[in-house]
């Protein structure tokens, strides 16, 4: 069966009108997508995103009369925005998301596969991971950055303290490659449940994963490394609360930085870290260094 669909030019004031428009017409889905390649990056709890210029698309049955619909959209929310109407043949949806979805490389020895194909190299570190609601598939340059710095890290019996866990990606990965405890720590209950799936698909220990919500974090909690893939402003924010999470001479992986952000992170952090260093992909950074011996002045 084939679709029509509706595509609108939007902002953050008229997409959720149009959006509910779509619906009261008779659209069988409406999504909201970005529309200039906007960065979104996580907001607050309890806050729903939208970007500054967002493409609001109504999928309709094939036999839709959609000059009627027209119509009655602009009886609802007034003068259409630029719009156009294409007809959408029928497709295994599903499936093609499934094909495009490819295991992905992150390092010499590490590997990210979704759970529904062959590893690529059954004898390497491979992470079978399932997309979902939570960040953190490995195809984000962020996260390919992290990855790429634990590949390269002694981690055996090493206990890895994950900050901003998202889908657990990165500590499943440092239990992988051979740290003896993770203990990952979100804002979002659902990352932290996704976290314990995703261990589980991937037949890490129980006894050696730790997920907490930040309010929840036993005093004195501390690990042998840290990371976190998060964003400039609570990195910063949290800097005092990381570094003493660390041991003088244990590393740290940041990331979830823009190139631009690079230097201002870097000075926050080094009156507790030394060595910092970044790496770029596309416009993203890593920042890693070492715990000071005593914070500077």
């Amino acid at each position: 069966m084939s679709w029509l669909q509706i595509r609108l030019d939007a902002n953050p004031d008229s997409a959720s009108a149009l959006e509910d428009a779509l619906l009261d017409c008779g659209a069988a889905s409406v999504t909201l997508e970005d529309n200039a390649d906007q960065p979104l990056f996580e907001p607050p709890i309890g806050h729903t995103p939208i970007w500054q210029h967002t493409r609001v698309t109504g999928m309709f049955q094939a036999d839709t009369d959609m000059v009627t619909v027209l119509a009655q959209l602009n009886a609802l929310v007034g003068e259409l925005p630029k719009h156009r109407i294409e007809i959408l043949e029928d497709r295994d949806w599903i499936r093609e998301w499934m094909d495009s979805y490819q295991p992905l490389q992150c390092g010499k020895q590490l590997w990210i596969c979704p759970s529904w194909r062959e590893p690529v190299d059954p004898t390497a570190v491979n992470i079978l991971l399932d997309p979902g609601l939570a960040f953190g598939t490995g195809t984000h340059p962020t996260t390919w950055l992290c990855l790429a710095w634990l590949d390269s890290q002694p981690l055996t019996g090493k206990t890895v303290v994950d900050y901003g866990c998202g889908s657990g990606i990165l500590g499943i990965a440092a239990l992988l490659l051979g740290a003896e405890k993770l203990i990952a720590v979100d804002t979002d209950p659902q990352a932290l449940q996704a976290t314990s799936e995703n261990a589980t698909r991937n037949n890490i220990d129980p006894d050696k994963l730790a997920c907490y919500l930040p309010e929840e974090v036993p005093p004195g909690l501390h690990g042998d490394v840290l990371l976190a893939n998060i964003l400039a402003g609570p990195l910063m924010e949290l800097a005092p609360t990381l570094a003493g999470c660390l041991d003088p001479g244990a590393p740290i992986c940041l990331s979830g930085i823009l190139d631009s952000q690079g230097d201002t992170i870097k000075q926050c952090y080094q009156r507790w870290f030394v060595g910092l260093a970044s790496e770029q992909r596309e416009e993203w950074l890593r920042i890693s260094g070492k715990r000071n011996s005593e914070p500077a002045k």
